[in-house]
C-alpha cells in the first residue's frame, strides 16, 4: 500500500501526461496549414500570400510551446512528489495549453483585429501565470542536494515573470494597434536572451 502511494505522489504520471498534452497541442497547430488541390499559377501564388501568416503563427505558438514545456519539466524534474495544489495547477495549465492551437488559428486568419490578438496574449499571459504559481507552489519541496536548484529556480521565475509583463501588456495594446502589440512581443527575444546569459554566469 505505501509503495502505491508513493508512486502516486511521484511526479512521473504527471510529466508523463504533460508531455503528451504538449505535444498534442504543438501538433495541433499545424493543421491549420493546408494546400488546396487544383491551384493555377496565380491561385497558387495567392495561397502562398495565405500561408505566410499561418506559418508565422505556427513558428510562435511552437517556440511559446516548447518554451513552456523546457520550464514545465524542469519544475516538475525538481521535486518528489506531487500534492494537491501542484496536481490542480497542473491540470488547470495543461487545460489552456491545449486551447492554445485555437487563439493561434485565430491570430493566422484575423491578425488585424484586436481581439484575436488581445486573445492570443491573454491565453500565453494566463499559461505563465499558472506555470509560475505552480513552480511558487512547489518551491519548498525542491530537492535540496539538486545543483542548480537555486540558481535554475530564479531563473525560471525570471524567465516566466517576463512572459507575464510582455504578453499582458500587450493585451491593452492590441486595442489600440494590434500590429504594435504583436511586434511587441519580439522583445522578449533578446529579454529571455539576457535572462539566460545572467543566470548561466551566476
Amino acid at each position: 500500500m505505501s509503495r502505491v502511494r508513493t508512486e502516486e505522489k511521484s511526479p512521473d504520471r504527471l510529466i508523463a501526461l504533460s508531455d503528451g498534452i504538449f505535444a498534442i497541442a504543438m501538433t495541433l497547430l499545424v493543421l491549420d496549414i493546408h494546400v488546396p488541390t487544383g491551384l493555377g499559377v496565380d491561385g497558387f501564388r495567392g495561397a502562398v500570400g495565405d500561408w505566410l501568416p499561418k506559418l508565422g503563427a505556427y513558428a510562435l505558438s511552437f517556440t511559446i510551446l516548447a518554451g513552456f514545456w523546457r520550464d514545465h519539466r524542469r519544475i516538475l524534474h525538481m521535486i518528489q512528489r506531487v500534492d494537491a495544489l501542484s496536481e490542480r495547477l497542473t491540470l488547470a495549465g495543461l487545460g489552456v495549453i491545449a486551447l492554445v492551437p485555437f487563439p493561434t488559428a485565430m491570430l493566422s486568419e484575423y491578425a488585424s483585429r484586436p481581439l484575436a490578438v488581445a486573445f492570443y496574449a491573454l491565453t500565453i499571459a494566463v499559461v505563465d501565470v499558472l506555470q509560475l504559481a505552480l513552480f511558487l507552489s512547489v518551491r519548498e519541496q525542491l530537492v535540496a542536494d539538486h545543483p542548480l536548484a537555486g540558481r535554475a529556480g530564479r531563473n525560471i521565475v525570471a524567465d516566466l515573470s517576463a512572459t507575464i509583463l510582455v504578453f499582458g501588456a500587450t493585451i491593452p495594446i492590441a486595442f489600440v494597434s494590434p500590429v504594435a502589440a504583436m511586434w511587441s512581443w519580439l522583445v522578449l527575444a533578446p529579454v529571455k536572451m539576457t535572462i539566460g546569459r545572467h543566470f548561466a554566469t551566476e
